[in-house]
């Protein structure tokens, strides 16, 4: 990870005073900003898929996905 990517005490800070309600609201909300962005880029590499395809590739690829 580079320095500039890595975490601050600022962000931290503002994490720990979230409750646990609001960190998995975010958490939710990032997960669903990766979903889409996967989506885009499928889009942009095969434009003669349908929608249908990218949901698909889209499922299939979180599926497996580890950490």
């Amino acid at each position: 990870m580079l320095p500039d990517e890595q975490t601050s005490p600022e962000q931290f800070e503002a994490l720990r005073r979230m409750t646990p309600q609001q960190r998995l609201a975010i958490a939710e909300q990032l997960y669903w900003s990766a979903r889409e962005m996967k989506a885009a880029g499928l889009r942009a590499q095969h434009t003669d898929w349908s929608e249908e395809q990218v949901a698909r590739e889209v499922t299939r690829i979180f599926l497996q996905a580890s950490t």
